[in-house]
């Protein structure tokens, strides 16, 4: 079988995440404790290990930890001998994907979520938004209902193209609230809020996106080892020549999962991992292919 890892995104964590990994062999994972230590300036490990679920919640804490998490993953994975061809994150995901597949370095990627997650801890803080689950396979409705709601002047659109049967929308609270009333209208069963208090990958993450390019401008990136799946185009991202440009993108664009998923499967993958806390994506790639195997290592 071709495995792909799969890495998790935003709202995964969880308190006390890691510490079972890391007491199986703490040798091993402390690396990536101390160099995230000291790129951060806080203690990573106990935080993950010790902090209430309030403090993880917050943008600045709950990136850094989640890429943490599947960091461990990653590295349980491969120490137990397991190998992978692609990578792919879901949103913050993507991150721990240029890490583990050689594109940036362990420092690097650390840096990385500590400037993406200021800015839109930032962005949020000004800008606040709402975000829902839609739980329908017809991604064609939702598009339109989002699109007739901002012609009528409240911004909301399709943010997470998750699965088959699942799409996040984003956008302002009158937004939202206009969007699932006509998504329940035309036959929508369930419409579920999110817990956040920001729109991610909206418009309202602008502002964010352009300090985040402009933080990252002298960092330096490689070429992955193995191919590397993009939330933003939703194929393989082969051309690593703009990539400061396709990141900011990324913090204001749609995740394009759906698109991945059928993109690694065509490409003669049929076997993926989730790499970070809980199965969330494993469960997404269930509802999305089929003939394909699935796991988590934090089952």
């Amino acid at each position: 079988m071709a495995t792909a890892l799969l890495f998790s995104g935003q709202g995964s964590q969880y308190q006390g995440m890691g510490e079972k990994i890391y007491n199986e062999n703490p040798s091993a994972y402390e690396k990536i404790f101390e160099t995230g230590t000291k790129v951060l300036g806080f203690d990573l490990k106990n935080t993950m290990f010790t902090a209430e679920a309030a403090e993880l919640s917050r943008t600045a804490v709950s990136q850094p930890v989640i890429f943490t998490m599947s960091l461990l993953c990653a590295e349980k994975y491969k120490n137990e001998g397991g190998e992978f061809g692609a990578v792919a994150g879901h949103s913050l995901g993507e991150y721990a994907a240029l890490v583990v597949s050689g594109a940036v370095s362990l420092e690097t990627g650390f840096e990385l979520i500590k400037h993406r997650a200021a800015c839109m801890e930032k962005a949020a803080q000004k800008n606040g938004g709402k975000m829902a689950a839609v739980m329908s396979a017809d991604v064609e409705l939702i598009e339109r209902v989002c699109e007739e709601v901002r012609n009528g002047g409240d911004y909301v659109t399709p943010v997470n193209y998750n699965s088959t049967q699942q799409t996040v929308i984003a956008g302002s609270e009158s937004g939202i609230a206009k969007a699932s009333e006509k998504l329940t209208a035309n036959g929508v069963k369930r419409v579920i809020p999110l817990a956040v208090a920001a729109a991610f990958h909206s418009e309202f993450m602008k502002e964010a996106a352009e300090e985040f390019r402009t933080l990252i401008e002298d960092i330096e990136f490689g070429t992955p080892a193995v191919k590397f799946y993009s939330n933003v185009t939703g194929g393989e991202l082969t051309d690593f020549s703009d990539i400061r440009d396709i990141l900011a993108k990324h913090i204001c664009s749609p995740v394009k999962f759906t698109d991945e998923l059928k993109a690694m499967q065509a490409a003669g993958f049929d076997s993926f991992v989730e790499c970070g806390p809980g199965k969330t994506l494993t469960g997404l790639v269930k509802k999305t292919l089929d003939g394909v195997a699935a796991s988590a290592l934090d089952a």
